[in-house]
């Protein structure tokens, strides 16, 4: 199998979905004649023309609200955000409008628009433009939310989320954007709402999301070392989120670790950490324990940032002290 980078796995899809299906068009901020703010897009303008692959005024809620529009119209957009920290100035569009259409219809109007934007934290963007917070999302039943965390992962992801009939939020962390990983050349997709275990384990199961999945997956190997035995789960999509293989996974280590860069109160870890409660309660042999950020604004320091991060330390002395 060939090795992509993430970047050039998006692109990918991107042109495939394209090729295969010309109501699929493109609409956003610098993503024509610039290629992208991080050339996701480069060569898509020359290869399909202006008429698919559309720059736009700086204006979020023109980009959503057009994107919400035209897939009501019949057409299939992919819409890019520069930053995630961007999505709240489109929130009306999707939370009130684009997350209700199918619902208020009884299904007589679809909005089957993709929402793709990236998270900066790891990269020196201050607190304006490093924040990730899909656990908002939980909130607004229509919205589907992605975070893929390798280029295998991202194609396909991708390619499920421009065929749904709904609106998908993808969330990349721009951290994984040069990380390479194998990636078949021949069609493939990977359904929305299916946990990925990244490695088999039998002591700790780690729930990571994006970028954490690596640093967890750099946490087992540590460990391993020890004797300590981790199984890597990535859920992939947060909504719809697979508790069943999570659940499946805690019944047979009887610990969970939660490890994700939102802020810890109300995020990822916290939803995740009450469904299984909720239905596993009985198959834990210690208390649920969640890695993630604490309740302040991005630091723009460099070293700040990093002490601020999640990181497979981090997960790893978090693992050790559970089985302590």
């Amino acid at each position: 199998m060939r090795e992509l980078t993430f970047v050039d796995a998006l692109r990918e899809a991107l042109r495939e979905e394209m090729l295969r299906d010309p109501k699929v068009v493109l609409i956003g901020e610098e993503i024509g004649v610039f290629g992208g703010a991080y050339k996701v897009t480069r060569g898509l303008l020359e290869e399909f023309g202006p008429e698919r692959v559309r720059d736009t005024p700086i204006s979020e809620m023109a980009i959503v609200g057009a994107s919400a529009g035209a897939a009501l119209a019949g057409l299939k957009p992919v819409a890019e955000l520069m930053y995630m920290d961007f999505v709240p100035i489109a929130l009306d569009q999707i939370a009130t409008q684009a997350a209700k259409m199918r619902f208020m219809s009884g299904g007589a109007l679809k909005v089957p628009m993709v929402l793709r934007t990236q998270y900066s934290l790891g990269r020196v963007h201050g607190s304006q433009h490093s924040q990730f917070f899909p656990s908002w999302f939980f909130q607004i039943p229509g919205v589907k939310v992605v975070l893929p965390s390798t280029p295998y992962d991202a194609k396909g992801l991708l390619k499920s989320s421009i065929r749904d009939e709904n609106p998908v939020i993808f969330v990349e962390s721009g951290l994984l954007y040069r990380t390479k990983g194998q990636v078949p050349e021949e069609e493939y997709s990977i359904p929305l709402g299916v946990a990925d275990v990244k490695r088999p384990g039998k002591d700790i199961t780690v729930v990571a999301f994006s970028r954490l999945v690596l640093e967890a997956l750099k946490a087992a190997e540590i460990l391993e070392q020890q004797g300590i035995s981790l199984e890597v789960v990535d859920p992939r999509t947060v909504q719809p989120l697979d508790m069943k293989t999570i659940i499946d996974s805690v019944k047979k280590t009887g610990r969970l670790v939660v490890a994700a860069d939102d802020v810890k109160t109300g995020g990822l870890g916290a939803e995740v950490s009450a469904a299984v409660v909720e239905e596993a309660f009985d198959y834990l042999d210690a208390p649920i324990v969640r890695v993630a950020c604490p309740p302040i604004p991005v630091p723009f320091s460099p070293t700040l940032e990093q002490a601020y991060m999640p990181n497979s330390d981090k997960i790893a002395n978090t693992c050790v002290a559970l089985l302590g």
